[in-house]
C-alpha cells in the first residue's frame, strides 16, 4: 500500500501525515460514499437514541439498536456493530441525549475505538466531523484529540463533510425523527 497521505483524490486535503502511516484527510462529499470495505464512526449517547443529525442516517442504514443496547456501553466507551465488511463504531460521548459531551469523554470513546481497530486489523476510519454539529464541540480541539489518540498508529482517519448548503438542509430534515 503506498502512503495514504498521498492515494485520495483531488477533493481531499491531507494533513499531519508524521509518526508511522497514521493520517488525517478531508473529503467534500457524502460520508456513506467511502468504500464498503472502510469503518464509519459516529457519536452517540448512551441511551442510543439518535434522533437528530447524522445519527439518524446511521440507524437507518444500520438498525441495529437492540445490538448496541445489549453490549451495554457507557460514557467513554465505544459500540460496535459488523456490517458486510465493515465495523460501525458508535462513539459513546455522553449519558443522554439531551447533553453535551465533553472533550475527554470523546477522548476516551476514541480510544477504545482506536483499540478495536488494532485488534482486529482496521487501518481506515471514515467519520463526519464528530462532536462539532449537534454537539457544538470545536473542530480544532476535536481534531487535536484524533491525532492525539491515531498518531502511533498505522491507522487514517478520513473526514467527510457536506457541502455547506447540503449540510444545513440534511440537518434541519433529520432533527425531529
Amino acid at each position: 500500500m503506498s502512503s495514504e497521505c498521498e492515494d485520495k483524490k483531488d477533493n481531499t486535503d491531507s494533513s499531519q501525515c508524521a509518526e508511522g502511516s497514521w493520517s488525517l484527510q478531508y473529503v467534500t462529499g457524502d460520508l456513506f460514499s467511502c468504500p464498503e470495505d472502510e469503518a464509519l464512526a459516529h457519536c452517540i449517547s448512551e441511551d442510543c437514541r439518535m434522533g437528530a443529525g447524522i445519527a439518524v442516517l446511521f440507524k437507518q442504514r444500520f438498525q441495529g439498536v437492540d445490538e448496541l443496547k445489549d453490549q451495554k456501553k457507557v460514557t467513554g466507551q465505544c459500540a460496535v456493530l459488523t456490517r458486510g465488511r465493515r465495523y460501525v463504531y458508535y462513539l459513546i460521548t455522553k449519558k443522554r441525549v439531551s447533553q453535551k459531551p465533553s472533550y475527554e469523554s470523546l477522548r476516551q470513546s476514541l480510544e477504545d475505538m482506536k483499540s478495536h481497530c488494532v485488534l482486529n486489523g482496521v487501518t481506515r476510519v471514515s467519520m463526519p466531523r464528530i462532536a462539532c454539529g449537534l454537539d457544538r464541540l470545536k473542530w480544532e480541539n476535536v481534531s487535536d484529540i484524533l491525532e492525539e489518540v491515531f498518531k502511533h498508529t498505522n491507522i487514517s482517519v478520513t473526514i467527510y463533510s457536506l457541502p455547506r448548503k447540503t449540510e444545513t438542509t440534511v440537518m434541519k430534515q433529520n432533527m425531529h425523527r
